[in-house]
């Protein structure tokens, strides 16, 4: 017989037990429309998979079935990888249950046998995003699609798998979701759900609400010309293309009514009348709103800082521009930020020079450490970049119209075609000022657990806001990282649909440069104190971040999975001591 666990299946992508309910079929043999209710009308709705989820298992020839191993060769909390031929796949045993699934993370493709298992789910040792072993789902981010789910059965004490070709080669799934039901019905200028924002938190409770079975209008805008991208490859692969780096393909959000409304910026919100006015006029009304507009960054406030080749990189132009104009000539970044130092990494190859001006005496350091700054710090003087710190720039100057020179207040001059500022940045909400919405003296929007502001119906997420961190007694933080921005758009759209959902997920974030990263999870702000295992010179070491006895954050470089081991434990509730780490 073939052994499921938890749910019986007929297929090999495994529908969880109150998504299965909406797909009981009707006497005609097509899937039962369901009922949603919105504004108190009754919507009608069919759910359907994405094309690469479709039931594999109607083509016989699609289906592979291969023993795998013997049923003592896993422990409790194994995982293994396993070759069906032609396709691996993730066989886990755990409180003596087998299960089966995708063995990559459908994020950038990390080997998920070399990640953390527990209770119940697998958390990649890249990045942090978490999968249930029984169905395959995303529970964590950073990444929108889950895991294939396979079939395995026992028999005369051999495990056995049963998995759809297809699925083997893809090693993703997209989650089941609802359609809209007659756009054509609808007037332009109204929405159910209007979403201001095309980044990971937008495009997430968009897709949220469609896995839901939400089947009403949802519209995102953007100032962007693009679909939403992937954002941090802007400073780590500056030369993707726009449509290397999209998240969703066109056909996606036709698929899914989910539209999209590009170089389209918000000027004010009106929310006695639920009324959004765009800077052309257009007013656009609706019911629930998502204020998901990030973050602007902060340009310079010295003289020539509006001059031609001076870059803040916002776009995936900007980050082309900057590749192009920097090969073979002398770069000067300001500001050893994540985006700063990201930058100076990616240039280094093909720029003559690239120098990087900073305020603190080493990169990171309020962020890593001193030490851990240090020893970053080396690892790009070993690579060539020329750091200038403890200064600022004081004027760039120009040559014909271009820049020549970018001129410090310790009075050095340095040799500039390209800049690019790096120097933070601040949230994107000035256009709500009158608003009534409650924004904080920084410009941060002020959210509860559910991502709701003080204004009934209306959420905001990602980068422009500040929400109470579980993790820190539930301090008001602001977390501008990518897996917290998608964690924010699922919790919004499911409190958007009455869910009551509080977030409680452990903030996690990578950097990349000269083909290392570095990996971090908790949040570090104001620790006291940093404990180091390994070696700082090899930059093979893990940091421990504490604040009096306890460990608010780690980070790691080649030493994984160190930090996603250390974000189960502190997404589990448990205290980590100094003393533990000691």
């Amino acid at each position: 017989f073939w052994y499921v666990p938890a749910v019986e299946v007929k297929i090999e992508v495994v529908i969880p037990e109150k998504e299965r309910s909406k797909e009981e079929m009707s006497p005609n043999g097509k899937a039962s429309p369901l009922v949603y209710k919105v504004n108190g009308t009754a919507r009608h709705y069919h759910l359907e998979e994405h094309p690469i989820a479709s039931n594999p298992y109607h083509n016989p020839k699609d289906v592979v079935e291969a023993s795998v191993c013997h049923v003592k060769d896993l422990e409790n909390g194994q995982m293994r990888e396993v070759d069906l031929g032609c396709g691996k796949a993730l066989l886990i045993k755990e409180s003596g249950e087998f299960h089966a699934v995708g063995h990559k993370c459908p994020h950038y493709g990390a080997p998920l046998v070399k990640g953390v298992l527990s209770k119940g789910r697998v958390r990649c040792p890249w990045h942090g995003a978490c999968f249930n072993i029984g169905t395959g789902d995303i529970e964590d981010f950073p990444g929108l699609d889950s895991l294939p789910r396979f079939q395995v059965k026992i028999e005369k004490e051999k495990v056995y798998i049963r998995a759809s070709k297809q699925a083997l080669q893809t090693q993703r799934r997209t989650k089941m979701m609802a359609k809209c039901i007659s756009l054509s019905n609808y007037n332009l200028s109204s929405t159910n759900v209007l979403i201001i924002g095309a980044g990971a938190a937008g495009l997430v409770c968009a897709e949220t609400l469609r896995q839901e079975g939400f089947s009403d209008r949802i519209v995102m805008c953007t100032m962007d010309r693009h679909l939403p991208y992937d954002r941090p490859k802007l400073s780590k692969s500056m030369d993707s293309h726009p449509e290397q780096i999209t998240l969703r393909p066109k056909e996606f959000f036709c698929t899914y009514d989910i539209e999209v409304l590009t170089e389209m910026q918000v000027a004010a919100v009106d929310i006695k009348s639920k009324i959004a006015v765009f800077k052309d006029g257009f007013k656009m009304e609706y019911n629930k709103l998502l204020i998901a507009t990030g973050n602007t960054p902060k340009a310079l406030s010295c003289k020539g800082k509006e001059m031609e080749n001076v870059f803040n990189i916002r776009t995936p132009e900007d980050a082309n521009r900057v590749v192009k104009l920097a090969t073979s000539k002398n770069v000067v970044i300001v500001g050893a930020s994540f985006l700063g130092m990201e930058v100076a990494a990616y240039l280094t190859e093909r720029a003559h020079s690239v120098s990087l001006v900073e305020l603190e005496e080493v990169p990171f350091k309020k962020f890593f450490g001193e030490r851990v700054g240090h020893a970053v710090m080396k690892m790009f003087e070993n690579n060539r970049v020329k750091f200038y710190m403890q200064t600022e720039v004081s004027e760039l100057r120009e040559q014909e119209g271009k820049l020549k020179e970018v001129v410090l207040k310790s009075g050095k001059v340095l040799r500039a075609d390209v800049c690019v500022v790096g120097v933070g940045a601040v949230p994107a909400t000035g256009f709500l000022k009158q608003s009534g919405i409650n924004i904080d003296s920084k410009g941060f929007i002020v959210v509860n657990k559910m991502m709701q502001t003080n204004i009934p119906g209306v959420f905001a997420a990602g980068d422009a806001v500040t929400f109470p961190l579980a993790l820190r007694n539930n301090k008001k933080v602001n977390v501008p990282h990518w897996q917290m921005a998608h964690m924010h758009g699922r919790i919004a759209a499911l409190n958007m649909l009455a869910h009551g959902t509080e977030i409680s997920t452990v903030p996690y974030l990578w950097t990349a440069m000269f083909g290392k990263s570095i990996r971090y999870a908790g949040h570090g702000e104001g620790f006291d104190d940093v404990v180091i295992q390994g070696d700082l010179d090899e930059l093979k070491f893990v940091a421990f971040y504490t604040k009096s006895d306890e460990v608010v954050a780690v980070a790691s470089m080649n030493y994984d999975p160190i930090v996603s081991k250390v974000a189960e434990v502190l997404a589990a509730g448990r205290t980590i001591r100094k003393r533990d780490v000691e």
